[in-house]
Formats: structure tokens, sequence, C-alpha cells
């Protein structure tokens, strides 16, 4: 933990320590009786350090022309530490003693005082050379210091380590407006009334019967993570004395560290040419093989963390945050900030308000479903489908289904009631209601996290030019209205042809998903026919429901080949060529969640709103290419399919992503490790450096958190556009959800390296996505409830044909006679020829069936109009109609007043930010006049005043 913040003199004083110049193996020490003179030293310290440069880089260009390769192997020895580095003079100080374990534990230089803050990786047998020389020049030349160290084993591999002194992190903090802590934060009661505290007194008397807050994360534990309690201010060097610097060693953490590091190599020069620059372009022509940084030493120790304490933040992060026994406590978001960065910071938080607010869903949904089951033996409706052992149901495909029982459905007829009841339109108005009480309150949360990481005024830097648009509209120029210099141009004619091909290819895409749907609505149709003639009689017995499981799985199984197979290949194929990286990755997000999204739930919609609505009627049934009879609902409905789908699906689909997630990394690390033991036994592995293990684990996904978003958001998709359905979906989702957190911590933390660590002020284009999803919810629901499910024709029947009809009432006791009024009469004589059953019912009665029924709203075989609509089926027509324009309507106007109603930004965080604005002016203006005021005193010590002084 960091100590107590200094006054502002003791700051002051501080700022105004020895400065130490390390240019030319030549040390300049100003000490304090110097700074009494009137020297500007400022500007000499400018013009040494600009020829100290000059120098530098000029013997670096004599070192390039008579020096051996810097991939010779006679720099370099197996598993030794050979230093390139011509400043570790400058590095030692007197009387400062350099700890063992920082020369034992892989994170310093060869002295154990110069911390690693990146690692480049490559092979001396790649014949890229020349650009690696000139390249680590020019690294040199900015001021970073090297060391090369061939692999333990593989000589051919060869880690550079760079270190960046105070110096060069100064430097470029300032350019990059590093924002760093230079005060603590004055916290401030608002005046509460007298009504208010006797309030809080009661409540806190009350929370003292209660456990102490078992999900917060224990506060001794966990660092002072000293940013989160100061204020904070661009890093300058001028204006240096401002800010709490304790130890410059740990001023900059090492997140920024590499960060800064990272910035200067993507600036770096490796060849000659306006273009050829950054560490992108030699990771992509693979001179280097691998970058990254470090992690902070091994995530386990022997040691417990409660008696000894974290030895690392990466040991901290795996306890209180990767581990299993903490499933239940809240994440540690700060310090995951601290490590990776904000922008995987931002990712778990929104994964962990995710989550929390899918409790309440979770919890009303279960709700719906437990009130299913408790009013199940007072359903009307399904009493009436296990009594009717006397109506007997038409077959529900040609031939080989045989005559039924309508109350053989009695099961499928309780199982649906659980989810199809009267709490079910409730469900659905909430969750879309939920969807966008979500939306809007992680907006209201991610300013509060905006607000603490210090995001609220931070705008990303002028981006690159990717290296394919470059080497692709290179002949083409214009002026950067930014920049101001000329980059390369795509005419606007390319660009609509490419967004074109583009929107073809992905189109094509889509085909090809909606033919596989196709191929799964053939198979249903024929393996019916074929588990209906099965040998086993409880696959023949339950032909439809066998049928609609395999169909499942089947469909499952071609889905995850879709997207293994043609997804992201053909994305990146089909995708145009955006000018900048984030352009880019906004495309291919775009078109790989369409791509996702209907591949995943094009088979649902077939089920929900197509299957069984199309089918005709016996003795006119519609049929496929004219030869296959369109599959049927189940005669207590289609909803038990849908359910059966989307439990199979989602069950299968976040089984799978975790395994993936986890388990195939898991699997790579181990196979490393075996051959590592095979080769060189069990303990040599204890002898590898951090950066031999961080090379052999798992690196991150190439798209970054691509894959991480991608499945919650289509998880989140799937939770809200068909829980109408499924109720049960929110409850799923949860459960998998706080696996998800650990699983990721985990992966993060003990299978890939160590990502960059990048910023971001929000989720990016996945927020649009969301409310794009949010929209469609709304309407695939009302058209599930008024399509789907039988709750308008119940609603129906109730009001205008049941007992009730005319009494304004809708209770169980009206539906009597509802099962009998939904069932159509069919002549068995009138069936085709090819329709026709192979037995004609006689086991039900002796005799053979001259009647059958089936689920439509038509007249019966004598009527005048044989096989017509009823009117009743008009009215329920346009009553699911008129539901469907009600309840869009009434939900969309609720999410908008529910918008307006709630601000993006809480006012206390307001309140917040303008005094925080107007403290750091004061506070800002207060040490600077504090400054002058000393440097004031010391010149009239020294006998030496100017006229005219201000103050």
């Amino acid at each position: 933990a960091l100590s107590q913040t200094p006054s502002i003199s003791s700051i002051s004083s501080e700022g105004r320590e020895d400065l130490q110049v390390n240019q030319l193996e030549t040390q300049i020490w100003i000490k304090p009786d110097i700074r009494k003179t009137d020297v500007d030293f400022s500007e000499i310290l400018n013009a040494i350090q600009e020829i100290a440069k000059d120098v530098n880089i000029f013997f670096d260009e004599l070192e390039g022309v008579n020096s051996p390769s810097k991939d010779d192997d006679s720099l370099l020895h197996h598993g030794n530490l050979t230093s390139t580095s011509d400043d570790a003079s400058r590095l030692e100080v007197v009387g400062e003693e350099v700890p063992d374990k920082n020369k034992t534990n892989g994170l310093y230089f060869r002295d154990g005082k110069c911390r690693i803050d990146y690692i480049l990786v490559y092979r001396k047998s790649n014949p890229q050379t020349e650009k690696r020389e000139v390249f680590e020049r020019n690294i040199r030349a900015e001021g970073l210091q090297m060391e090369k160290e061939s692999s333990v084993t593989n000589s051919d591999i060869i880690f550079v380590k760079l270190h960046a002194p105070w110096e060069v992190l100064g430097k470029y903090a300032e350019l990059m407006n590093v924002r760093m802590p230079f005060r603590r934060k004055i916290y401030y009661l608002h005046r509460r009334y007298k009504f208010m505290n006797r309030i809080e007194k009661q409540i806190s008397r009350f929370r003292g019967w209660l456990p102490r807050k078992p999900m917060k994360l224990d506060k001794e534990t966990l660092p002072d993570l000293e940013e989160n309690d100061c204020y904070t201010a661009p890093f300058s060097q001028q204006r240096i004395h401002h800010f709490i610097i304790h130890n410059k060693d740990t001023f900059f953490n090492n997140a920024t560290r590499s960060r800064i590091v990272h910035h200067i190599l993507q600036r770096v020069k490796y060849e000659e040419g306006k273009n050829k620059i950054g560490l992108n372009r030699l990771l992509s022509n693979g001179s280097y093989e691998a970058a990254f940084p470090l992690h902070e030493g091994s995530y386990r120790s022997k040691n417990s963390i409660k008696t000894h304490g974290a030895e690392n933040h990466r040991h901290l992060l795996y306890e209180c945050w990767a581990s299993w026994g903490v499933w239940y406590k809240y994440q540690p978001l700060d310090l995951v900030r601290r490590y990776f960065g904000e922008k995987i910071g931002l990712y778990f938080a929104w994964l962990g308000w995710y989550t929390g607010m899918l409790f309440p869903a979770a919890f009303i949904g279960l709700f719906v479903f437990l009130y299913g089951v408790s009013t199940l033996n007072h359903c009307q409706v399904s009493k009436e489908v296990c009594q009717a052992t006397d109506i007997i149901m038409c077959p529900i495909c040609d031939k080989y289904c045989p005559f039924m029982r309508l109350s053989d459905s009695c099961i499928y007829a309780k199982v649906t009631h659980l989810f199809d009841n009267g709490a079910t339109v409730f469900f659905a108005v909430f969750m879309a209601v939920w969807a966008t009480v979500f939306l809007e309150f992680w907006k209201r949360r991610r300013a509060v996290i905006a607000y603490d990481w210090d995001l609220i005024d931070w705008e990303e830097e002028e981006e690159e030019i990717r290296p394919q648009f470059e080497a692709k509209y290179s002949k083409k120029e214009r002026m950067n209205p930014i920049s101001g210099k000329p980059e390369p141009y795509q005419a606007f004619a390319d660009k609509c042809s490419r967004l074109i091909v583009s929107a073809s290819g992905i189109f094509f895409m889509i085909c090809v998903v909606i033919a596989a749907v196709f191929g799964i609505v053939i198979y249903r149709v024929v393996t019916v026919s074929t588990f209906a003639a099965f040998k086993w009689a409880l696959i023949r017995n339950n032909s439809q429901v066998a049928t609609t499981g395999t169909a499942v799985c089947i469909n499952f199984c071609i889905i995850m080949l879709l997207n293994v197979v043609t997804s992201e290949t053909l994305i990146i194929f089909f995708t145009e060529q955006p000018r900048t990286e984030s352009e880019w990755e906004n495309s291919f997000t775009l078109k790989m969640f369409l791509f996702q999204f209907v591949n995943l739930n094009s088979s649902t919609f077939y089920i929900a709103f197509f299957l069984g609505r199309f089918t005709g009627h016996p003795g006119a049934y519609l049929r496929l290419i004219n030869r296959w009879r369109l599959e049927e609902c189940h005669p207590s409905g289609c909803l038990i399919d849908l359910c059966m789908q989307m439990g199979i699906i989602m069950v299968l689909k976040q089984t799978w992503n975790n395994f993936m997630e986890l388990g195939y990394p898991l699997i790579q690390n181990w196979w490393t490790r075996r051959k590592l033991r095979q080769e060189y036994g069990t303990q040599r592995k204890i002898s590898f450096p951090q950066w031999e293990k961080d090379y052999n684990l798992q690196p991150m996904n190439a798209y970054g958190l691509f894959d991480e978003y991608l499945e919650m958001i289509l998880q989140f998709g799937f939770t809200t556009i068909f829980v109408a359905a499924f109720p049960l979906a929110p409850l799923l989702a949860l459960l998998n959800n706080i696996i998800e957190i650990r699983l990721d911590a985990y992966k993060f933390v003990t299978q890939w390296r160590r990502p960059l660590a990048s910023r971001a002020k929000d989720i990016g284009i996945w927020y649009g996505i969301l409310e794009g999803i949010g929209i469609l919810s709304v309407i695939t629901n009302a058209f599930v409830i008024a399509v789907t499910s039988d709750f308008i024709p119940r609603l129906v029947y109730a009001y205008k044909y049941g007992p009730c009809a005319g009494q304004g009432e809708a209770g169980q006791k009206c539906m009597v006679g509802y099962v009998n009024a939904s069932l159509s009469v069919f002549l068995v004589s009138d069936f085709e020829n090819r329709s026709e059953p192979t037995s004609n019912g006689s086991e039900f009665s002796g005799s053979p069936l001259k009647y059958c029924r089936y689920r439509d709203y038509r007249d019966p075989p004598h009527a005048p109009a044989p096989y017509g609509y009823t009117l009743q089926f008009w009215h329920v027509l346009a009553a699911r109609l008129a539901f469907i324009i009600v309840f869009e309507h009434l939900v969309f106007c609720i999410k908008h007043l529910i918008s307006y109603l709630i601000p993006d930004l809480p006012k206390d965080l307001r309140d917040r930010m303008r005094r925080e604005k107007y403290l750091i002016q004061e506070m800002m203006y207060e040490a600077e006049l504090e400054r002058l005021q000393k440097e004031r005193k010391e010149r009239k010590k020294n006998g030496k005043s100017y006229h005219n002084e201000w103050p």
C-alpha cells in the first residue's frame, strides 16, 4: 500500500530533487544548491539531450556499418543473458543494493535494476536481418535500453528485452497525455435532512443483523490503487513537482510502461521510405515472431495470500478474481484495469453488469415457470386434453403415421402450460422494458467508470493507416486534413464497388445458412415418417419429439460447422478495405455478427413463425417440391418445439463455447509443457525465465475481445428475442455468465500471454448492436405471443364464444369447451391416395373411423363450403394483428419514456466532475503560486531581486 500524500511543500521539494541526465555514458547531477543561481537549466538540459540524441544516432549508424550483425551467434550464448545495451554503466547508483531476487525472477535485466517493459521475439534463421538491425538501432536512438538472450529450449529463438528509462517515460508520457496522480481526492458529504438521517440510522441498525457483505472483496488483500483516490492531470515534466512521486521506478505502473514502449515501437522506422515504420508491419512480414509485455511473475505461491500477502498483481488477480472459490464476490475491476488496461477492464465491467442485471430477469422468468407449475392442475385446457379419450386426431404424416387419441398428448399439453400461461405476456413486456433499463443504466455505469478511470476527456489518437490499405492504394494520395501529410487515398467509385461486393458476399453467406435450414426442414419432413414406422415403441409413439430433438442436434452441428469453415475466412475476404484498424474492426464486427446471428437463429425463426402455418388441411396438404408434405405442429401446439429448440441450442452452445475458451488453451499449454518435460526433464521447467514461460503461453485472439463480446451478445439475443417462449432463458444465461466471468478471468491470468494494455471509452459498436437486438426483441415477442402461442385464440374464445361470452370475464371456467372449439372435423374418405394412412382406425372403436379431428378453424365436410374458414378464424386473425400493433406501440412508448427519464450521467457524478475541475484549477494555482514565492525568497536571500516581480 502506498503511504499518505505529502503536503504541497513536500511535493514541491521532491519535485526539485536531483535530476539525472544519462547520455553518452556521462552523469550530470544538478544539486539543490546549484539551483540557487539564475541560470535557466531547463534550456541547457534540453540542448544537452538533443546533442546527445544526435550523437547516439551517429554512433548507431557507425555501429551498423562497422560492427557485426546483431543476430550473429558470437553475441549470444545458449541460455545466457547477453547485453547489447551501452547504458549499463549509467544505471549504477552509489550506495544502492540490488536484491538478488530481481536478478533471478526473470523480470529485470542482468543488473537487476532495469525492469523489462516489453519483449520482442525473432528467429536467427529469419532472413529479415537488415530490417531488424535498423529497427533496433533506432530503438536505442529513442533512448530505450536493450538486452538479448537466446531461448533455453531453442537456440534459434532470440528474445529482445526492452527497458524504458525515466527520461523516456517522462517524455512520451507528456506526449501521450498520460494522466498521473498529483493530489488525493477530498471527499465531502452532502447536507442531509434530519428525516433522512433517522432513516439511515434505522437502516444501519437493520444491516447489523445481516451478514457483513459477503460479496465484497477483502480490502486488506487489495493494494491501495492510488490513481483512484487521487486527482489526476496530464503528466508534464515542467510541472513534475506537482505530482506524487514516491519512487520513480514505480511511478508509472507496468501496464503504462508497456503502453509507452509500444507507442515508441509503433513509430520507429525499419527501412527507408515514408511508410516503412512500426512494429505491426514487422510482425506482419515475419521479421519478429511475437511481441508482448511480461506477466508479473507466477500466479501461484507456496504461501497463503491471507498470511503472507500477494507476491505480485498477477498472483493477487488469480486469488481474488480468477479462482473458483471467489465466484460469488464482486470483481476487482480497478486491479483488472491496472493490470490489463481499460479496454479489457471495460469488457469485464460490462460482463459483470450484464450478469448482475440478469438476476431480476432470471427471478421473474423462474416465477413465471413456477406459476405454470402451480396452476397446472387448474388449467382447463390441459384437463380437457388429458380427458379427451374420445377425440381421434388425424395422422400428422403420410401413410405410416397412425390415428391417435388427443389424450395421448396430455404430457405435452402440461409441459406447454409451464411456458405458455397467463404470466407469459407480462414476462414478455417485462423483458422488453428490462432490455431498455439494462442499456440505460449501463450508460450511467459506464460514465462512472470512465470518470474513475480518467476516460472522460480521453480521445483516441489519430490512427495509423492499415498496411493492407497502404499497399493497395499507395499510387493515389491526398492531404490528411488532420495531420496535413499526404496519405493513400481510396476513390469513391472504388469504395462503392467494394461495398457492393462485400454486401453481395454477406448476402451469399446468408443464403448458404438459409439453404442449411431448408435441409433441416426436409430432414424433419422425411424423418417423422421414418420414426413413425420405427420398430421401437418408444420412438414410434413419440416420433414428432424424436424428430425435433435429432433435428436440433444436427442443426447445432451445422451451426458450429458453418462458424468454423465459412465465417472468419469469408468475412475477412468480403470485408472492404477500410483506412484504419478501428474502421476495419467495426466493419468486420458488424458482418460477423450478422452472419452468426442469422446462422444461430434462422432455424428458431422457422419453428416460431413458419412451422405448421402453411400446411393446408387434410385432403389438400401443401407439399414441398410437390413431394414432401410440410410438417405439422403437435396436437398440443408448436410452442413445445420452440422450447426444445431454444433449450438444446442454448445449453449445447454455451457448453461448447466454454470448452473452446478454456479447454483448448489448456490442452495446447499442457502439450507444450509435456514436450518440454520430455526434452529437458521435470526439473528443467523451474529454471525457465519469465519471458520463456510467457512465450510458451497462447497469444490472445487475433481479433482481441471480439469472440468474448460476440458470445455474450448472441446470448443476449437468445435471452430477449424469444423469451416469451422460453422464460428459463435468463436463468440459464445467468448460470452460464457466473461461470463465464471466472473462465475468462482464469484464461487471461493463466493461459494467455499478457495483452497490451490499451484504452477505450466504451464497448464500441457492440452498444449499437445491443440496441438493435432490444428493438427486434419487442417485435419477435409480440409475434411469438400472437402467432406461436395459444394466448390470443383462448382470449377470443373466452370473450366471444365460451360460456362467459359477453360477460367480460376470462377465468378458467370460461375456457370450458375450448379444445373442442379449436378442432375441426375431417371426413376420412376425403384423404388423398398418397396421404391415406395404412390403418383404418378400427383399433379405437372396432370399426373403421369415419371422422378425425385436426387443429384449425374450418367448416365441417358437409357444410355448403366444405373446409372453408369459419368466422372464428377471422376473429382470431384480427385479434392477433391488433395485439401485435398494441403490444409493439405500448412497449416502444414505455422504452422511449424510460430512455427519456433516465439521464446518461448521474447527477452526483456531474457534481463531482464540476467540483473536481474547480479543485484541480485551485490546486494547480496554489502549487504554482507557492513555487514562485519560494523562488522569490531564495533570490532575496542571495541578494538578487527584480523589479515588477509577480506576485
